[in-house]
């Protein structure tokens, strides 16, 4: 298991904006697709508890991620997976133990997003067009290993690229918000 710290700065985008940084970027035909899915106990205790518990799956490279959100970033714990683990876990849940979390946990929602990163100053920003349950949003997301440089790249980005900052809400959030019933 690897654990990090995971500092992030991110604003939704419109389609538009979206698509005029893939061109401005030439990253047009570097779009790569990959899918979270998400997991909790029955009684919703992780996400109450503001830790998020996924399997994020890109082709057949699967990777177990428990994140724990602080004011400044969230720690991760990383857990990479065989596809056979995965797809036995993704259909019948799992014990969150191998990933120092207490419960049985289960599927309970997805959220797909098709990504492109490039380096910017001191960091990796990445272009995110993100589907779930019928809703499809865009935000850019900034990566970092310092939260004040990157809030300060990170304000520079948006102001060179006119971009108004909008609060985005987690993925996993956007996600548990919208489960088909």
């Amino acid at each position: 298991m690897k654990t990090n710290l995971e500092i992030e700065f991110k604003t939704f985008i419109t389609k538009d904006k979206y698509i005029e940084l893939l061109k401005e970027f030439d990253l047009e035909n570097n779009i790569f697709s990959q899918t979270n899915h998400y997991f909790d106990t029955p009684d919703f205790n992780l996400k109450n508890n503001k830790i998020v518990l996924r399997i994020r799956q890109k082709g057949e490279v699967y990777k177990l991620t428990s994140k724990c959100h602080s004011e400044k970033g969230a720690y991760e714990t990383h857990l990479l997976l065989t596809p056979e683990e995965a797809k036995d876990m993704l259909i019948n849940g799992f014990d969150a133990s191998i990933i120092n979390l207490n419960g049985k946990v289960n599927k309970i929602c997805e959220l797909t997003t098709e990504r492109v990163s490039t380096h910017y100053k001191n960091g990796i920003v990445f272009f995110d067009k993100s589907t779930y349950y019928g809703n499809t949003d865009y935000e850019i997301e900034y990566e970092v290993d310092s939260f004040e440089q990157g809030e300060e790249d990170f304000k520079s980005f948006l102001n060179e690229y006119n971009i108004e900052f909008v609060p985005s809400i987690r993925k996993s959030h956007r996600a548990f918000s919208n489960i088909k019933k």
